[in-house]
């Protein structure tokens, strides 16, 4: 197998400084960044999924966001094709990939070089498993999930049923189970040494009012602006689960008030930041770094760079 490819993995909740923090490490070693967020990737979509500014980029090249239209559906066999284009040719330039983003099934598919098996789309199967949830609950699927493949089941939640669907509809067309196909994939190797950081918050409420705070953000950037023109337009069934814009529909449409309708954004987005925590924490791989013990960003960053340099030493690579 060819020499392993070494990459940089900075990963949390949303709200938590990934894309600054990828940045400085970017930086300071030569890289570039690789989003591994499942929105970024479209166009236009760029306050509601906190996209980098130019100015916040400072110089660094960003890849994988803003090259799809919002019409189009995406998927993670997809992500990890493009992004693993994208890592070989950054590595053969003699500069570091910093992969970047929140979107835990992106990420771990990506480092873990999952191969998805190519079952047919079943549209009307998939149509019918949707229907199925919002009649019955999500929780049927996982249930139906359980029935051929327990242990994909167990590690399914609530509010990832797009990839409850998929599970199911690949079993449906292939007769593969996904637990058996991560077991193949795992038996392939991966071509990535990832260094892997995350971002948390020893206190839970520090985070959610960073989370608080970067809504009135975004609304004071045009936030309202960015969801009618969403909306205006005719857009696929991946983007249109973005959050920042289904939240904000009701106050569009008028069937409530603008307070109302930041609260609930403000709250699923609290959720989903708990969601991210969950399938993360899992990874026993990840340093963590507690962002509210930081006074200032520096220290926090030279920890980082510290901890970087060391994990590569001791595998007998340089960094920078």
């Amino acid at each position: 197998m060819d020499k392993k490819i070494d990459v940089i993995s900075v990963i949390g909740p949303t709200a938590s400084g990934k894309t600054r923090l990828a940045v400085e490490i970017a930086l300071k070693y030569g890289g570039e960044v690789v989003s591994a967020d499942s929105m970024q990737i479209y166009k236009n979509m760029n306050i509601a999924t906190a996209k980098p500014t130019l100015d916040e980029m400072c110089g660094v090249p960003h890849h994988m966001i803003g090259f799809l239209d919002p019409e189009q559906t995406f998927s993670v066999a997809r992500f990890t094709e493009l992004a693993g284009q994208v890592i070989r040719d950054i590595n053969s330039k003699g500069k570091i990939p910093v992969i970047c983003g929140g979107t835990g099934l992106y990420v771990d598919s990506l480092l873990n070089n999952i191969e998805f098996a190519q079952g047919d789309v079943d549209e009307e199967l998939r149509e019918a498993l949707y229907k199925k949830a919002e009649q019955e609950g999500v929780q049927s699927l996982i249930d139906e999930l359980s029935e051929f493949d327990p242990l994909a089941a167990e590690n399914m939640n609530t509010g990832n049923i797009k990839r409850i669907v998929r599970a199911i509809e690949i079993y449906r067309t292939t007769g593969i189970t996904l637990t058996e196909q991560n077991r193949r994939s795992k038996m392939r190797g991966t071509p990535y040494n990832p260094v892997k950081i995350g971002l948390k918050a020893l206190d839970r409420q520090y985070l959610y009012d960073r989370i608080n705070k970067r809504v009135d953000i975004m609304v004071q950037c045009g936030l309202l602006e960015e969801a009618r023109e969403f909306y205006a337009a005719e857009c696929g069934k991946t983007a249109v689960k973005a959050i920042g814009y289904k939240e904000l529909e009701p106050y569009i449409k008028g069937e409530t008030t603008l307070e109302e309708a930041l609260e609930e954004l403000k709250k699923q987005t609290r959720r989903y930041a708990k969601r991210q925590l969950t399938w993360f924490m899992r990874d026993k791989e990840i340093k963590w770094f507690d962002i509210d013990t930081y006074s200032d960003t520096q220290k926090l960053d030279e920890d980082v760079f510290a901890y970087i340099e060391k994990t590569l030493a001791e595998r007998g690579h340089a960094c920078g």
